[in-house]
């Protein structure tokens, strides 16, 4: 599946996590994701991967969705919605109140899915990053 969503993206080569890598980080003591899958016949044809988050300003807790991915086969039948329903409805249950993400700014098409499902771009707020090199010097500076 998360290959899927690279090769979707004409980025499958920027891909560096492992099947290993997933079930270390998602299915140990310690889970760093939940995955809600979903199956036709035995087969995967869709994934929502999210993690738990928490809003001081909301003061309240949501998910943010890592990864969204529907089988293009499987497209417009309302998957995607489901999958995303699902999730809020996992997150409700804890006292969830919002679900945050973002879109490759190449992908118009996921962009309007997201919009018809009730999603806005948060106008005050910009994503950084900082991986690689940058983060083992910032991690280095730790006392």
């Amino acid at each position: 599946m998360i290959l899927g969503i690279g090769a979707a993206l004409d980025q499958a080569g920027k891909i560096r996590g492992t099947v290993e890598d997933l079930r270390r980080y998602g299915f140990g003591a310690d889970p760093a994701f939940e995955a809600l899958i979903a199956e036709d016949g035995g087969r995967t044809v869709g994934l929502c991967l999210y993690f738990r988050s928490f809003s001081t300003w909301r003061g309240r807790p949501g998910a943010y969705v890592q990864d969204l991915y529907v089988d293009p086969a499987c497209r417009g039948g309302g998957l995607g919605r489901r999958l995303l329903a699902a999730c809020a409805a996992r997150m409700a249950a804890r006292g969830g109140t919002y679900i945050r993400l973002s879109v490759d700014a190449a992908n118009g098409a996921a962009q309007g899915f997201y919009r018809r499902a009730g999603f806005r771009p948060a106008a005050d707020d910009l994503i950084h990053q900082i991986d690689g090199e940058a983060f083992q010097r910032l991690a280095g500076e730790a006392p």
